[in-house]
């Protein structure tokens, strides 16, 4: 146990990561600690994910931030569902919304007595009884103070980092501009004292955190804590990303699209769009990535194509003597389901929660590697979901993906729901379970059975409740503007195609 107090927080790396971190503790404990964020003009961040979960609402009402003006200053646009293609076969279309669906009976959920309709012959979608997937199917949206409706939102990461760091500065945290040469540990403990600048200038800390992307500059390099990889699970380990014009209007969901050796995303935002190619270099090379991506992707390029290289996979331990990892520093996934910004937030809130001011304590510095620990594998389980369940064979990528080992975790999830229609959901977890049935039927994978409970109604019953309940999805929607109308009225972005300021 180190007993001194913990007073001056040193952020190593801006980027999404950076400055997140550095406006939440600021925001919330900026008062009683000195928080100094460095970071080089020179060394550039991935800038690839522009893709968020719903969370990150509860994220911006916790700093205060206005939703407009968020919105305008990010080229945002909202977000709700992903939209699937070709991942269980070729040819397969299906949504992921966030919201919830149907009604809940009082022992079990709303899907085994759509599941029982099926047995009986009536014909409908899941999604019809989801107010989120109706309205993405159709490209509208609404949202007002008291709108229930669940969403998330398409930002530019480079202007978020910077819309946040004026926040964070507007709290106090001070940023050192430049390239960190040398990391100094105490001889006898190990924990990290200080780093040296290439300007010559020591920045002390008593906590630091690692926000400088996979090279983990701190928490690998420096203290060597070693790294779980999980490409066996997740072997995509390349990505080809272009910005382009917008072509027609902007919809409310994420383009997920199967390719050969992996698959391709698109993100609207107001003045462009972000495209990439996810791929696995085993089975396919960065000139046929790209050539494919550029033949898919339709608008006219704003910039030339670029490739980053991912390990998917955790660090050992998030925390590790007085350093903290945050983002790709502490691990990585893939961008499927959009989850590396809100890992960043989460991760940075439970620093917040479990801060150590008084010293930094084993069972703080325990509980916080267990939750994040699994916070990540979790989302890790999602994710090799998507993949394993496919039934297409006709590449040697998706053959390995049928056909690889899973988590035993992951393969509870998918037995329980093939043999009995239950789907779990964790306490706290990020997907909830109509996440998992939409994904789960999706891939097509079916229950065998539903609950017993759906057969207390009889039949005529429970297709009355389901017309009513498909009708109070379908009126409101039905009043719905298109999501481009909403956007053009409710907060028009203040930059051009290529993020720079207008007029």
């Amino acid at each position: 146990m180190n007993t001194n107090k913990i007073k001056r927080v040193v952020i190593a790396g801006g980027g999404t990561s950076g400055w997140i971190t550095a406006a939440l503790l600021s925001r919330q404990l900026g008062k009683v600690l000195d928080i100094t964020l460095v970071e080089s003009e020179e060394i550039g961040t991935i800038g690839v994910g522009e893709s968020t979960v719903p969370p990150m609402k509860a994220f911006n009402k916790i700093m205060g931030i206005d939703e407009q003006e968020f919105m305008r200053e990010t080229a945002a646009t909202f977000k709700l569902a992903i939209w699937f293609e070709n991942w269980c076969l070729k040819g397969d279309q299906y949504i992921h919304p966030f919201g919830v669906t149907g009604q809940p009976g009082w022992a079990c959920e709303f899907h085994h007595f759509w599941l029982r309709s099926q047995k009986m012959g009536l014909k409908s979608a899941l999604g019809e009884y989801c107010v989120e997937w109706v309205a993405a199917d159709q490209g509208k949206f609404f949202t007002s103070p008291n709108s229930k409706i669940n969403y998330a939102y398409h930002i530019d990461a480079a202007l978020y980092a910077k819309f946040l760091r004026k926040i964070a500065e507007g709290y106090g945290v001070k940023r050192v501009e430049g390239k960190i040469e040398r990391v100094n540990q105490n001889a006898d403990s190990g924990f990290i004292e200080s780093l040296n600048m290439a300007s010559g200038e020591v920045i002390d800390g008593d906590l630091f955190i690692d926000c400088t992307g996979f090279r983990g500059l701190l928490i690998e390099q420096t203290l060597h804590t070693g790294f779980e990889d999980w490409a066996h699970w997740l072997p995509c380990d390349t990505a080809v990303a272009v910005q382009t014009e917008n072509v027609g209007p902007v919809q409310p969901y994420t383009s997920a699209i199967a390719h050969d050796a992996g698959w391709r995303w698109n993100i609207p935002l107001q003045h462009r769009s972000g495209n990439g190619y996810v791929f696995c270099s085993r089975y396919m090379s960065v000139d046929e990535a790209t050539s494919q991506l550029l033949a898919a992707v339709p608008g006219k390029q704003t910039r030339d194509p670029w490739t980053v290289k991912v390990r998917t996979g955790r660090r050992r331990k998030a925390w590790n003597k007085n350093c903290v990892a945050i983002g790709l520093a502490g691990g990585f996934v893939e961008p499927l389901e959009a989850t590396s910004i809100h890992i960043i937030m989460s991760t940075a809130a439970r620093l917040s929660h479990l801060f150590p001011f008084n010293g930094i304590d084993q069972s703080l510095v325990d509980q916080f590697n267990k939750e994040t620990k699994e916070e990540i594998e979790e989302i890790r389980d999602f994710i090799v979901l998507h993949y394993n369940t496919t039934e297409r064979q006709d590449t040697p990528f998706w053959r390995y993906c049928k056909n690889m080992e899973i988590p035993e975790s992951l393969k509870l999830r998918i037995d329980l729901f093939k043999d009995v229609g239950h789907a779990i959901s964790n306490n706290g977890g990020l997907f909830r379970l109509d996440s998992w049935v939409h994904v789960l039927m999706g891939q097509r994978v079916v229950p065998r059975s539903y609950h017993r409970a759906a057969d207390v109604m009889d039949d005529d019953y429970l297709q009355n409740f389901l017309n009513n309940f498909k009708t109070s999805v379908k009126n409101p929607v039905a009043a719905m503007p298109d999501h481009q109308t909403f956007l053009d009225q409710y907060c028009p972005a203040q930059v051009d195609v290529w993020g720079r300021p207008k007029g």
